[in-house]
């Protein structure tokens, strides 16, 4: 087990807005390889486990950068709250994978500075992140390897009749987050963004042009994001491994906020190592 070090920044985002990320690097004289991972909807990088999660990656030597995307309604100056209401209405998917090419091309460029292998990049997505995830690795040769984790498989089924209607109507839908009980604005120009870049944010067409190895990782009673995502993507990249997590959910039995005395379970443990295995093999 390695010691760890910790730094935190903002970098300069793809339209106007700062990125927030941290990294997470194991102490070490020799390059290490680096896991960005990416969160999904209503998430944000400091959610539930993934200070934890980072932690354990970097424990086995592999560096490891969480960052929040620019728009997702999070702020410098609040980092574990969506505060920032017009950022999440005006947030979109191309915001989302031009902000993961902005993290990538930071990897590039300040390798050194970190002691970064900057020919060893890994993704890791969960849910929404994971089909930006999926879209980036596709198209970006320096991904190495690629990680899903409860990853929807496509964009076009969550445009649902009755949410288009609304937004044709009134210009504005809004998302529930349970948690807080918030009502979350989501302008129309998020459902324009698709359909004027509906091509290049298709998930399947990616999915057949992959080239680097594929981990998926779902629990078979995900009700944000079922298990037939996973079992798709699965069909269509013939290099890919599914691993089927028996009662896990969407978030694999993590919450917010999460207490690593006491909420780290085995489920969650088995996550990591599989996926570590999997970046290490």
């Amino acid at each position: 087990m390695k010691a760890i070090e910790q730094k935190q920044l903002a970098i300069n985002g793809s339209r106007e807005k700062k990125i927030t990320l941290d990294i997470t690097l194991p102490v070490s004289k020799v390059k290490t390889p680096v896991v960005i991972f990416c969160h999904g909807f209503k998430g944000f990088k400091d959610w539930g486990h993934f200070n934890w999660v980072a932690n354990e990656f970097a424990k086995t030597g592999l560096s490891f950068l969480k960052f929040n995307f620019s728009y997702n309604g999070t702020s410098e100056s609040q980092l574990v709250d969506l505060s920032d209401m017009e950022a999440f209405a005006n947030n979109n998917y191309t915001t989302e994978l031009n902000d993961l090419g902005v993290v990538i091309d930071f990897i590039d460029k300040e390798a050194d500075t970190y002691n970064w292998d900057k020919n060893e990049i890994y993704l890791i997505g969960h849910s929404r992140g994971g089909g930006i995830a999926l879209l980036k690795a596709s198209d970006d040769r320096r991904i190495k390897k690629l990680t899903l984790w409860a990853s929807l498989s496509e964009f076009e089924s969550f445009f649902r009749p009755e949410t288009i209607a609304q937004w044709d109507k009134e210009g504005v839908v809004y998302a529930v987050n349970k948690r807080t009980g918030q009502n979350l604005p989501l302008n129309k120009q998020f459902y324009g963004d698709y359909l004027a870049n509906k091509e290049k944010l298709d998930v399947h067409k990616a999915a057949k042009l992959l080239g680097t190895p594929l981990l998926i990782i779902h629990g078979d009673k995900d009700e944000s994001v079922p298990l037939s995502h996973a079992e798709a993507l699965y069909d269509i990249v013939q290099h890919s491994i599914l691993i089927k997590v028996e009662n896990g959910d969407h978030t694999f039995g993590a919450k917010h906020p999460f207490d690593e005395a006491n909420d780290v379970t085995e489920m969650l443990e088995e996550l990591v190592e599989n996926t570590v295995e999997f970046f290490v093999d």
